[in-house]
């Protein structure tokens, strides 16, 4: 009984100890990495005097990650800007022509009575000209447009 004990005790456990290395497999699984992300870019303007304001974005994949950044003009500020630096020039038709580009300005003034410079001329001889060469006014401008396709039709 003893040497049946044996035997299958070989049997049973001699087997699994011997085949055990042949099975031995690694893998290695990092778990303390974190994936590489991408990092949308700072977009500093340092001068308050400058009509720019920035804008970043970034987005990352498990394979690729994608940073990009813009600065956006503010036109109207720039226009700001410009007919304010003439104005202190002493160049006051100059300052308000430039703000007459600007529809909401142009129909404005038109509403006012105070109809923008046209190539030189100011008050009635602006309006006048604005009257006779309409396709010159900013092409949001709805005043003048209108009144010379009324008059027209």
């Amino acid at each position: 009984m003893k040497l049946k004990a044996i035997i299958l005790a070989l049997v049973l456990f001699y087997p699994s100890t011997l085949f055990a290395a042949d099975t031995n497999t690694s893998s290695t699984v990092v778990t303390d990495k974190a994936p590489p992300t991408a990092s949308a870019p700072s977009i500093v303007i340092n001068n308050s005097d400058v009509c720019k304001s920035a804008a970043s974005a970034a987005i990352q994949t498990q394979i690729l990650g994608f940073a990009s950044g813009i600065t956006i003009t503010d036109e109207n500020c720039e226009r700001l800007k410009l007919a304010r630096s003439m104005y202190g020039m002493g160049m006051k038709v100059a300052g308000v022509s430039l703000l007459c580009q600007d529809a909401r300005v142009f129909d404005a003034m038109w509403m006012a009575g105070t109809p923008c410079p046209y190539k030189g001329r100011i008050g009635d001889a602006a309006q006048a000209a604005w009257l006779e060469n309409p396709e010159d006014a900013p092409s949001e401008s709805m005043y003048v447009k209108k009144k010379v396709t009324k008059n027209s039709g």
